[in-house]
């Protein structure tokens, strides 16, 4: 049985992909992610105020435990999920595309309520790890909710981006984060320290409300199939789920000790400076990373059985997000000293040099995230799982290393270092399995973008009294030229003329 009308996947080819095509989900879910990174500055700014960075140190750790415990219990069906609900659409099957759709949003409930019970059991000998006292049992009982709230959202929105909605994935983004900070900043203001938690599980339930109502969008039809017959069908998401999670957890896992180094090292005041630092690194191009989770990913795996249109759908990536990315970059790292004053207050100034190497080893990301996806669009679950250790564990002994050697901008030396090694050994490997390739344009890309960052890095040093004007010209320069490349007049017409189409 097939559709008569299948929703609307937006294939294009591999072959004919512009860069309108690409940046088309950025501009959309770039729209989101702004006010939500407006929404988000708000809530930091208040946050930091009220509570000093030791208050944003709790936050950060709070949420680490939330991503790790979640990623654990979620055993990755949101990726897998996402996988298998873009392929089924792709048929345009309603019995294969209803049948994924329960079978996900049931392993979703299944496996919320065993993270909520897993925090929950743990929570004592969990506190006695991060903060070395049991102290924090009760809250992070009452955390344990976010995580059921969050696995039930991720279910939803694993269904939206499968079906490639990237409309509906933005409203999300700005309804969730606008009504989580309008009712959960009054919580911090009212209950201080205390109040996180509470906070945590407020934006949880604010972005669950908008995921469900954006799903049931999607007319998914319905068709008789009982809880035994889900967990049948579910079982493929849990075999790549599984590998998908082990290489999640390990990124996850990866914030969280970090932040216990910090602690064990420094204090709270040095973790809430590394939270944010490790926030406004990822602010501009967090909208990319955005994008290319919600519909590149989607995209890649529907072409994932030729080798031929992944490399080209990799390539269009990696060049249009160097070409986005890279003034935002240099203007975070230029600037740096002043970003976190503004952003944060007076008390963060310490964190700039933090900053400048963690925003130096995103650039890198911009380039080893798409190769990254390839691995996982090809359901290559054993290679995910071996990348993803291989480089938590090298981030992790460096940052053990470099926080001993510097202080706090250790640990960015090692994120940078860590993204360098990385890029090397994951071009490697689908170089070899599946004959990948970087074009020369890229290569050519990067090289000047390159020696752009690493030339306004060192300015600081052999130039200290022009650093300023001379980061500002080589900034004017790479908007210029990436503004040239992208030929946004072009990219903008097509897109309001797409909109005006639509309406």
């Amino acid at each position: 049985m097939k559709l008569k009308k299948p929703i609307d996947t937006q294939d294009h080819g591999a072959d004919d992909l512009t860069h309108y095509e690409v940046m088309r989900s950025t501009f959309l879910m770039g729209s989101s992610s702004l006010v939500n990174i407006i929404l988000g500055i708000v809530r930091n700014k208040v946050i930091a105020v009220l509570l000093n960075p030791s208050g944003i140190g709790l936050l950060g750790i709070y949420q680490s435990i939330l991503n790790l415990v979640t990623t654990v219990s979620g055993m990755g069906i949101n990726e897998s999920g996402a996988r298998q609900t873009a392929l089924a659409f792709h048929t345009g099957d309603k019995v294969s595309v209803s049948r994924t759709y329960l079978a996900l949003m049931r392993i979703a409930l299944i496996t919320g309520l065993g993270g909520m019970a897993l925090l929950i059991f743990l929570g004592k000998w969990i506190s006695l790890f991060a903060f070395g006292d049991p102290g924090h049992t009760l809250a992070l009982t009452f955390l344990s909710v976010a995580v059921l709230l969050g696995a039930i959202s991720q279910g939803q929105q694993a269904i939206i981006q499968g079906a490639r909605k990237i409309k509906s994935l933005a409203k999300i983004n700005i309804f969730g984060a606008l009504w989580g900070t309008l009712l959960g900043l009054p919580v911090i203001y009212f209950w201080g320290m205390r109040g996180v938690v509470a906070y945590l599980v407020i934006l949880s339930a604010a972005t669950l409300i908008f995921s469900w109502r954006y799903s049931a969008k999607l007319g998914i039809p319905r068709f008789p199939s009982n809880f035994r017959d889900s967990l049948l069908d579910g079982r493929p998401l849990l075999t790549l789920g599984a590998a998908f999670m082990v290489g999640n957890m390990a990124a996850v896992a990866v914030q969280f000790l970090l932040r216990v180094i910090i602690l064990r090292f420094l204090d709270l005041n040095a973790a809430g400076e590394y939270q944010a630092s490790a926030i406004l690194s990822s602010v501009y191009v967090g909208i990319l990373f955005k994008a290319m989770a919600t519909d590149f990913y989607p995209r890649l795996s529907a072409a994932s059985g030729s080798d031929e249109a992944c490399v080209t759908l990799v390539n269009k990536q990696v060049h249009t997000g160097l070409l986005i990315a890279t003034p935002g970059v240099l203007i975070t790292l230029a600037f740096a000293p002043l970003v976190m004053v503004q952003f944060y207050s007076k008390d963060f100034l310490l964190a700039a040099d933090l900053l400048r190497w963690q925003i130096a080893g995103v650039f890198l990301m911009v380039v080893t995230w798409p190769m990254g996806y390839v691995l996982r669009a090809k359901a290559d679950g054993r290679l995910f799982v071996a990348t993803e250790l291989f480089s938590g564990c090298l981030q992790l002994a460096l940052a053990w290393v470099g926080i001993k050697a510097f202080g706090l901008t250790g640990i960015g030396v090692a994120f940078f270092v860590t993204n360098a090694v990385y890029a090397v050994v994951i071009f490697r490997i689908i170089h070899k399995k599946y004959r990948f390739s970087l074009s020369r344009q890229i290569i050519r890309t990067f090289i000047l973008f390159a020696l752009a960052i690493g030339s306004i890095f060192v300015s600081a040093y052999v130039i200290p009294g022009y650093k300023s004007l001379f980061s500002l010209a080589v900034i004017l320069v790479v908007s210029a030229f990436s503004v040239k490349t992208l030929d946004l007049r072009s990219v903008l017409a097509q897109f309001i003329a797409r909109v005006r189409k639509t309406t």
